[in-house]
């Protein structure tokens, strides 16, 4: 049996490798994407103080630090019993609005974007930003660079530094906005819907115009029929920030639809030996391994996932593409993977329009920011959508309010399970008859670059069950002994 190692794979936070196997005819039989960095942040977050985990839990990552951070802002709130005041929560709601338009901003130029601006065959030195600065020019490589850098700025004044936010107290932020400050955000959230445009406006010329491209979007390969899972506002339309749960069947029909406090009830996790990561499944559907259909309790979280579990977007500009969409695609929900990069780009443009919604509220330079706890910190949840997905932070203290328990389903860990089938399929539909190209590798690639997985984020594996295996080969390379804890 052939083996073929991608190792490390690329353009992705965090580290993994895929392994796939061949038969006597050079197919493949097998797939398997594995993860083999531990981070641990749920165990060593035992016996701090509760105030600081939105510290220690924005380190987890240095690509989505504002996530975890507000997502750990959330959960100390309901954890000391306080409910911040109304223009704390919308000062929390701009800065993730910031952020999930310059992170998925990243992902479309820098990680995911080369694929298609390049081409998914193109040589391996030209598929990154230099690649496609070289197809886009440099201006617009400037304007993306600029925009970036500009809605990071609100980041680094509300939340007091850009890369590990330090804003989040139990019960509010720790800074108002100032009219100088609303005025500079308003300007920042108007150019930002006008990137976000021009952003979609590339998509469409560079990809839905290109047909040898829509045939690999709508193709077989890159597609799995799943549940969907997401956060919806009151009236079931996305909302990043708060709101309830959906879930929807692969048929496009709700499953369930449950508060964040709930989660346990509906979320439950395998754990397979060859990886650190986590599987999690909904828990009344069952772990039925890795294959999808409605029978499967493996379900999908990020962009594409959000827009299929909603009934549609908040606001003008992103509605018109999140029909113009689905319309092109053939209705919802849609499952093919390639088309998450469609979503991301419908999403930049509503974070970009809540943004400005957010900084033209009158209340948002209101002073009244924090509202100070008095009660005795018990447990807490908090939940926020992550560029990656539903991210969801869990936490349990003792009277003095030092953690004794921290469990973190962070955003790519939902998508787990569903990458490893991506992987698999993506594979065994490219390689054939032994024939492997470094462009053929990079498609099998791009059925997990679509997720836009956070590894660093998603390594951890239950307490006291590390899954570790070691393998002693011989000289001749063959294995005579395992070893496995």
């Amino acid at each position: 049996m052939k083996r073929i190692t991608i190792d490390p794979i690329t353009r992705l936070e965090g580290h993994g490798r895929i392994e796939i196997f061949l038969d006597k005819k050079g197919d493949v039989e097998k797939a398997f994407f594995q993860v083999p960095e531990l981070r641990g942040f749920e165990k060593f977050s035992e016996g701090r103080m509760a105030e600081e985990m939105p510290r220690i839990t924005s380190k987890i990552c240095g690509v989505c630090p504002t996530a975890h951070h507000m997502a750990s802002g959330k959960a100390l709130d309901d954890l000391f019993h306080v409910d911040p005041p109304s223009p704390a929560k919308k000062i929390r709601e701009l800065v993730n609005s910031a952020f999930m338009a310059e992170d998925h901003a990243l992902h479309f130029y820098f990680l995911g974007g080369p694929d298609f601006i390049v081409g998914p065959q193109a040589p391996a030195g030209e598929r990154n930003i230099l690649g496609v600065l070289g197809k886009v020019g440099l201006e617009v490589g400037k304007k993306v660079i600029d925009m970036r850098k500009r809605l990071r700025s609100i980041i680094t004044k509300q939340g007091g530094r850009v890369i590990h936010p330090v804003c989040n107290l139990p019960g509010g932020v720790s800074k108002g906005v100032t009219e100088e400050d609303k005025q500079e955000y308003i300007q920042i959230a108007k150019d930002a819907i006008e990137f976000g445009k021009f952003s979609l406006q590339a998509f469409n010329d560079i990809v839905l115009k290109n047909k040898e491209y829509v045939d690999v979007i709508v193709g077989d390969i890159y597609k799995h029929k799943t549940y969907y899972m997401g956060l919806v506002d009151k009236n079931n339309k996305v909302n990043f920030y708060d709101g309830d749960i959906r879930v929807v069947d692969p048929n496009g029909k709700e499953f369930v639809k449950f508060k964040p406090k709930d989660y346990l009830k509906h979320i439950e996790e395998h754990v397979e030996e060859w990886s650190y990561i986590k599987f999690p499944y909904l828990k009344k559907v069952g772990w039925k391994g890795f294959v999808d259909g409605e029978e499967s309790g493996v379900y999908r979280v990020a962009p594409l996932a959000r827009l299929n579990v909603a009934d549609g977007m908040a606001t003008p500009l992103a509605q018109a593409e999140y029909e113009k969409m689905y319309e092109v695609l053939g209705g919802k929900p849609v499952h093919n993977t390639l088309a998450f990069h469609w979503a991301r780009l419908i999403e930049l443009v509503y974070a970009a329009e809540r943004l400005l919604e957010l900084a033209e509220d009158d209340e948002i330079t209101d002073p009244n920011v924090r509202k100070i706890p008095t009660k005795t910190p018990t447990e807490g949840i908090g939940v926020v959508e992550a560029p990656r997905g539903t991210l969801y932070h869990h936490y349990k203290t003792d009277e003095k309010g030092l953690i004794t328990k921290a469990n973190l389903i962070v955003a790519t860990l939902n998508n787990s399970a569903a990458m490893c089938m991506s992987i698999e399929k993506a594979a065994k539909g490219l390689i054939k008859g032994g024939e492997v190209s470094d462009g053929l590798l990079n498609m099998v690639e791009m059925a997990f670059r679509a997720y836009d997985p956070c590894l660093a984020c998603a390594t951890h594996s239950l307490p006291g069950q590390m899954p570790l295996e070691v393998n002693i080969r011989n000289s001749e390379g063959e294995v005579v002994k395992t070893l496995r804890r």
